[in-house]
C-alpha cells in the first residue's frame, strides 16, 4: 500500500480526450454512475438518510429584491424550508490503471476533472504531459473539482472526505495548491497526503455522495471541527464566548463588493462587541481564534465564511449579507447539517456593488434572539 516508488513511465493517455472529440469531461466526485461502470469494485461507506430543511429567519420583503442567482434554483422554498431532503449514502468505488496528469483522472476513454480550467496549464490542455513521475497502490482520491474551485467546498467536503481516504486507502491530492490557507488547515487537520500531478494508479479509490449531507459526513465535519477546537478553545468555555465575529471579504474571490462591508462591520464591533477579521490579511490561526466562541458570524455570502463554520456549534447563528444580483443558498447545506440557524439580509444594489442597511441587520439579529 502507499507510493510504490518514483518511476518514470510514458503514456499518451492524455490525448483520449481528443478521441472522444474534447467532450467535456466529468466533474470528479459526482459521478456515481459513472463511476460504477468503471469500478472494479465498489460499496456503501454510510447510508444515506433523510432530513427536513429548516426555516431561514429574515424579515418581510427580503426575498423580492433578488434579481440572480447562483448555484440556487428556488431561493423562496430553499428559505423558507420544510420540505424533506433526500442524503444519498456515502460510496467508494475501485478503479484499475487509472492516470492522474495535469488535473485530470484518465481511465480509459473517461477523463474527470479535478480542477477548473483556470488552475491549470493552457499549454498542457493541448499537449498534455506523457511522462509519469510516480506509480501509486491504493490511492486514496479525495479532493474534488468543486472543492478545487471553492474554498469553501474544499473545507466541507474535501477536508471530511480526507477520512474516508485515509481509511480506504492512501491519501492522494494533486500538487496544484490554489488556497492561500490550505495548508495551515491541513497541519490543524492533520492531513498529510501524497501530492503528485502525474502518476499512475494501479489500484485508485474514489468517492460518491451527490452532493448529500449524510449521518457519516456530518460525523466527519464534526471530527474536524473538534480538532480545531482543541486548538483554539474558547468555545469549550462558556465564560470566553462572546458575541459574534464579523469576516471582512473585501474582494477577495469572484467578485460581490459590499460599499459599507467595513462600516457595518466597525458598527458591530462597536455597537455590540463583535470581532473582525479580514481573509485577505489574516492568518488561520488568526481567523479561527477569531471565531472560536462566537455566538454569531456575519460576513458576505461566499467561501471567506466557511472559516467561522468550521468552529461555529449546534445553537449558533449564521447572518449571511447578500448580494441581490447573486444570492446563494449553498451554505445553508451546511447550517442545517450542523443545526446552525441560518439568516440572511438582501442588500440594494448600485451598479455593479451592493450595500446593506444597517438597521435591518440589526433587526435581523433580533429575530435570532441576540
Amino acid at each position: 500500500m502507499g507510493l510504490i516508488e518514483k518511476k518514470v513511465r510514458f503514456s499518451p493517455i492524455g490525448y483520449t480526450r481528443y478521441l472522444r472529440g474534447l467532450k467535456k469531461p466529468h466533474s470528479m466526485f459526482r459521478e456515481g454512475k459513472i463511476l460504477e461502470s468503471l469500478a472494479s469494485k465498489s460499496w456503501e461507506i454510510a447510508p444515506g438518510n433523510t432530513t427536513v430543511s429548516p426555516k431561514a429567519y429574515f424579515l418581510n420583503g427580503q426575498l423580492e429584491r433578488i434579481t440572480g442567482t447562483a448555484y440556487t434554483d428556488d431561493p423562496y422554498t430553499a428559505m423558507h424550508g420544510g420540505f424533506t431532503v433526500e442524503h444519498a449514502p456515502t460510496r467508494a468505488y475501485r478503479l484499475k490503471d487509472a492516470w492522474m496528469m495535469n488535473g485530470f483522472i484518465y481511465k480509459g476513454l473517461h477523463n474527470f476533472r479535478l480542477h477548473p480550467s483556470f488552475q491549470l496549464s493552457k499549454k498542457m490542455n493541448y499537449f498534455p504531459p506523457a511522462i509519469i513521475e510516480a506509480e501509486i497502490n491504493d490511492a486514496a482520491i479525495y479532493s474534488t473539482s468543486e472543492g478545487n474551485q471553492y474554498f469553501g467546498l474544499w473545507l466541507t467536503d474535501d477536508c471530511a472526505n480526507y477520512a474516508l481516504a485515509a481509511t480506504e486507502g492512501v491519501p492522494v491530492t494533486s500538487n496544484i495548491i490554489p488556497y492561500s490557507h490550505m495548508l495551515e488547515y491541513e497541519s490543524f487537520l492533520e492531513m498529510n497526503p501524497i501530492r503528485t500531478n502525474a502518476a499512475y494508479l494501479k489500484n485508485a479509490i474514489f468517492f460518491d455522495d451527490n452532493w448529500g449531507n449524510n449521518q457519516n459526513k456530518h460525523t466527519r465535519f464534526a471530527a474536524n471541527r473538534n480538532k480545531l477546537l482543541s486548538l483554539f478553545p474558547a468555545a469549550s468555555h462558556p465564560a470566553a464566548s462572546h458575541p459574534g465575529v464579523f469576516i471582512l471579504r473585501r474582494n477577495s474571490g469572484i467578485s460581490r463588493v459590499m460599499l459599507n462591508e467595513i462600516e457595518i462591520a466597525e458598527q458591530l464591533q462597536e455597537k455590540y462587541g463583535f470581532k473582525i477579521v479580514d481573509v485577505t490579511k489574516n492568518s488561520v490561526s488568526e481567523i479561527l481564534s477569531a471565531c472560536s466562541g462566537a455566538k454569531i458570524l456575519i460576513g458576505i455570502e461566499g467561501s471567506h465564511l466557511f472559516h467561522g463554520l468550521m468552529t461555529l456549534e449546534s445553537g449558533a447563528s449564521v447572518l449571511v449579507l447578500q448580494p441581490p444580483n447573486r444570492f446563494s443558498a449553498v451554505i445553508k447545506n451546511t447550517t442545517d447539517m450542523e443545526n446552525i440557524n441560518y439568516s440572511f439580509v438582501v442588500g440594494s444594489q448600485k451598479e455593479e456593488n451592493f450595500y446593506i442597511d444597517l438597521e435591518e441587520v440589526e433587526r435581523t439579529l433580533s429575530l435570532l434572539r441576540f
